[in-house]
């Protein structure tokens, strides 16, 4: 596995744990104390916001899981990698794909999230 393949699948972990102690835990080593993440729909600033945002995206989808949709494109210090969002074993109910930008430590410095599909309404 892949260092990118690894922090891909810690990011995806984090919008899955239900615990917020260790949410917190995987958060802290997936993104840089200054982090951001930018989607069509939220935007969080550091690892505060970041875990309040998934905190309520669990509570807006109870049920439903983040997954990891094919692999990861890298180059310099961007990441691009896809994601779906539906129940464990189901079908996605939505997906998008995700552009990092890694810190000097190999942590997400930001997110920018763009949705692929969606249920319309």
């Amino acid at each position: 596995m892949s260092t990118h393949d690894a922090l891909i699948d810690r990011y995806i972990a984090c919008w899955n744990e239900a615990d917020p102690v260790r949410r917190r835990a995987l958060i802290a080593e997936t993104f840089a104390e200054g982090a951001t993440y930018l989607d069509p729909l939220h935007a969080a600033e550091g690892q505060d916001g970041i875990a309040a945002l998934i905190e309520g995206a669990q509570l807006q989808f109870p049920g439903l899981a983040f997954s990891r949709r094919g692999g990861a494109d890298a180059h310099h210090d961007r990441l691009r990698f896809a994601w779906a969002l539906g129940p464990a074993g189901g079908e996605a109910l939505a997906g998008g794909t995700d552009i990092g930008l890694l810190a000097a430590d190999g942590r997400f410095a930001s997110v920018l999230g763009f949705i692929d599909f969606a249920p319309k309404g």
